[in-house]
């Protein structure tokens, strides 16, 4: 069976405005309208709930995006694996943003959310496949477009406009829900992946054979086998959480910790825009630099380090200094990270036959760790106060890039 390839004409535009269209409404709603809904019904509890929220979010992520990884590898369409699921999970992410805009109560905006997180595995798990249609001497570039440009676009672009609606955040879920179902949809018809009703499905063992423990055990292989996946994982998980217990909590970072008060929503869309810039500037020259001078594993782990330096600025300068150098450090440490860590992925993914299901594992880190993230600083808060986030931010992301230098099958 010949490799589908499809050319960077069509891929590159696909992977820049889906994943703008599925992070981008997701960043904002998590990070902005569902901090102040959940503010608006419990003002008093408002933290804990924003880490309830998320520890749901978390198992309810990690179970989708495993069936939805799993169920698209094994996908026959005319419209190919991976276009049925995006647009599946785009429409049911749409509908249950809704319904989160019309909760009267907690209860109700938890079951939407949950659905809603369910839904969006459906578009993440596929949809960062497409990356391995890349030609072979083009596949930083398109992981570059990816990341760096369409999650930046997704990461910071939204943010800014996101912030108009904060007085709005019923009408914002509605806006950006909407958005995500418009975006997937473009993107899936400009990539036109083409059919695979004539694959043959690769069997491994009879269909009467029942499935043993050991078979079981196989979806996930042993360290020995998966070591250099594993330590990828980790370290995104590390270097998400890193970034995540400061954004997650950026709302209230600026209200309760900085004081900003009536400059708080210029404040997050000044923090935005400059990350959005260095972002979009990363995943112009990333990719091309890398595909060009062979170079991957050690710019991805040293990106940490810019976002380990922006924790820290927050952490000691808590004015204007402090935000405008967090911005350009962590602009420049996600940009640089998100345009090329999910080619470094791809490359050490241990089973090709399962592409998408082993990328969207590792792809939980931009749903997950937003839900580990403010677990672990509601935490940090309730014992040190805000100030503790940022130390924590520092840990983390430093522990995650030198968990990505200790990669052995790519070299540099």
């Amino acid at each position: 069976m010949n490799k589908v390839i499809i050319p960077l004409k069509r891929l590159i535009p696909g992977l820049i405005i889906g994943p703008a269209s599925w992070l981008g409404p997701y960043i904002v709603m998590n990070s902005l309208f569902l901090p102040a809904l959940i503010q608006h019904f419990d003002a008093p509890h408002k933290v804990e709930l924003v880490a309830l929220f998320s520890t749901c979010g978390m198992i309810v992520a990690a179970l989708s995006n495993m069936i939805a990884g799993a169920l698209s590898d094994k996908t026959h369409s005319r419209f190919g694996k991976r276009a049925p699921w995006l647009m599946g999970g785009a429409f049911v992410f749409m509908l249950a943003m809704i319904a989160a805009s019309f909760s009267p109560n907690i209860p109700i905006l938890l079951t939407a959310w949950m659905v809603g997180q369910a839904a969006l595995n459906f578009i993440v798990a596929p949809m960062v496949a497409w990356i391995d249609f890349a030609p072979e001497d083009g596949r930083a570039t398109a992981s570059s477009a990816y990341g760096g440009l369409g999650m930046a676009l997704g990461n910071n672009g939204f943010n800014v406009v996101g912030a108009l609606f904060l007085s709005q955040f019923r009408l914002g879920f509605i806006i950006f829900g909407i958005f995500t179902f418009i975006g997937v949809s473009i993107a899936t018809l400009i990539v036109h992946e083409p059919s695979n009703l004539a694959e043959q499905s690769v069997t491994t063992q009879p269909a009467h054979q029942k499935l043993t423990l050991k078979d079981a055990a196989a979806i996930f292989p042993r360290w020995s086998v998966g070591r250099d996946y594993y330590l990828a994982l980790i370290a995104k998980l590390f270097q998400g959480v890193g970034n995540f217990a400061i954004t997650g909590y950026i709302l209230y970072i600026m209200t309760d910790f900085l004081h900003r008060g009536n400059q708080t929503q210029s404040a997050i869309q000044l923090i935005n825009l400059i990350m959005l810039i260095f972002g979009v500037f990363m995943g112009f020259v990333a990719g091309p630099l890398s595909d060009k001078f062979k170079i991957l594993k050690l710019p991805v782990g040293f990106s940490t380090l810019f976002l380990a330096f922006g924790a820290l600025m927050l952490f000691f300068f808590r004015d204007n200094l402090g935000i405008i150098t967090y911005a350009f450090a962590a602009g420049i440490g996600m940009g640089l990270w998100n345009s090329l860590d999910n080619l470094l992925n791809l490359e050490v993914i241990p089973d090709q036959n399962r592409v998408a299901f082993f990328l969207g594992i590792y792809n939980l880190g931009n749903t997950i760790t937003q839900a580990i993230a403010p677990v672990i600083a509601a935490g940090v808060i309730a014992l040190f106060g805000y100030a503790g986030i940022f130390i924590i931010s520092f840990i983390f992301s430093l522990i995650g890039g030198i968990l990505i230098l200790q990669i052995k099958s790519v070299k540099r």
